[in-house]
Order: structure tokens, then sequence, then C-alpha cells
């Protein structure tokens, strides 16, 4: 059967969203259902992958100094993880233990989480710590041992930082993924970290991946709000991303990736 042309077909090359698909009758194509299925597949096998703490942790130490301390949140496996968030934005016993030694006044903490994607953060942690720690070495920054936590979601870097003593924590995770981005990985800046903290406390840089925001791109704006954190000593709503008005990025085009903050 012939598929009758869309004349929204020119328009998916600007764009990895579901248009233009065409139809049989009243019915999609055979080739786009399969697409659609496969890529919903692809979404859940991200949300269920575990992560590969022992290959991570060695390339992670490789792009940034010091060895990786390796923790668990309060969900002790993915089922527990995904029923009760709460338990994912808090720390097990063991690795509260394991971070005692380590407490010290420092300015920067850096945690890397599997979140909801360890395929995100597999694939794009690593590059994106050796792009940002390229530009902090230009700094004075105290950096905090990197943590690597399994089943974490995005507020258990504020008892990490909060048990570190640092004054700044960034969490590295992976998004929810969607049909076109089971590899979307988020960034989450928070200033003066502790157990309690609410989102419009934190600033968030999404969708870092090679079909998404750069990773060198993402170090760019990270960095940027790495600086005016310590220096107003701030985060969240409060503070703005600016970097659109440096030349690197004016120099890339536009990106559909902007820094957001939450109500």
């Amino acid at each position: 059967m012939i598929i009758p042309p869309d004349p929204w077909q020119a328009l998916r090359r600007f764009t990895a969203a579901r248009i233009a698909l065409g139809h049989t009758g009243i019915s999609q194509p055979t080739q786009v259902q399969l697409d659609f299925q496969l890529a919903h597949a692809r979404a859940r096998d991200a949300v269920h992958q575990a992560l590969d703490t022992a290959s991570l942790a060695p390339a992670l130490a490789a792009a940034w100094p010091g060895e990786p301390l390796c923790l668990h949140s309060a969900a002790e496996n993915r089922n527990v993880y995904l029923q009760r968030p709460d338990l994912g934005r808090r720390l097990d016993a063991p690795s509260r233990a394991l971070l005692a030694p380590h407490t010290k006044d420092y300015d920067l903490a850096i945690v890397v989480a599997d979140g909801l994607s360890a395929l995100a953060i597999e694939l794009n942690a690593t590059p994106f710590l050796a792009a940002l720690h390229s530009r902090l070495a230009h700094d004075k920054w105290t950096l905090a041992p990197l943590c690597i936590v399994e089943q974490g979601r995005v507020a258990i870097g504020d008892e990490v930082g909060e048990l570190l003593k640092a004054r700044m924590v960034v969490v590295l995770i992976g998004e929810r993924p969607g049909l076109s981005s089971p590899d979307s990985m988020g960034l989450y800046l928070t200033w003066a970290p502790r157990v309690g903290l609410t989102d419009e406390r934190r600033n968030c840089i999404s969708n870092v991946r090679p079909a998404g925001l750069a990773v060198q791109d993402a170090a760019i704006k990270l960095h940027y709000l790495l600086q005016e954190a310590r220096r107003r000593q701030l985060s969240g709503v409060e503070l703005k991303d600016e970097t659109e008005h440096t030349p690197t990025l004016a120099q890339a085009g536009p990106t559909f990736s902007l820094t957001r903050q939450y109500p």
C-alpha cells in the first residue's frame, strides 16, 4: 500500500519528536508502530538498568582527582527505589559511616547517582567531569572525594554535602527517559546543602547528552553557576544562568537545552 505524503515530513529533520508519521487508512504504518515499541522498550530498560559501578568508578577516577567513594541510598533495591522516592533521597547507615572520615571544609562535592537512567550516567558522566575539571583547574577549589550513589535521587546530594561539610554540591543524575532520550543526564547545583531543602534552592541543567546539550557547553554553564554561587553564596531561583552571552556558546548556535529553576 502506498503511504500518502505528509506535509510535515520536511520538519522531521529539525526534531526527534514523533511527528509526520504517516498513516495507512486510519492506522499507523507498521514500521512506525515497531519504532515506537522499540523506543518504549529502550526507555523501560533505561529505568531498570543497574549502574555498573565496577566499570564506572575507574573511569571517573581518570576524569576527576581521587578515588571515588561508592555509596548506597536507603532504597535497598530497584523495586523499592521506584516505589519509595523518599528512601532514594537518604543514605543508608553504612554509607554515612563511610563518609565520616572524609568530613572537612570543601568548596565543592560532586555526587554521581543513577537516578532513572543508569545508561545516561555511564555514557555522559565521565566526559562531563573531565570537561568540568579542566575548567576548575584554573580556579582555587577544594574538592571533596567524588561520590557514586546507587539508587539515588537528586536530594541525596543534600545529605552527602552536609556530611562532608561542602559549601556546594552538584548531583549528576540520570533523567527520566523519554521515547527519544533514554540517555539524558541532569546536573543539580545546591549552595549550603543540608537535609530538607526543596527544589527552589537548586539550579538544574538538563538534557546533557550527545543529541542534546554537549558536555563542553554544560561544563561552561555549570562552571559559571559555580563561580556565581560561591561569589553570591546562594543558588536556586535567585541565581540565573547568563552564559548565553559567552563567545563559546554564541559560536555554537542556539540550543534547546536551557538551565531551569524550579518554582
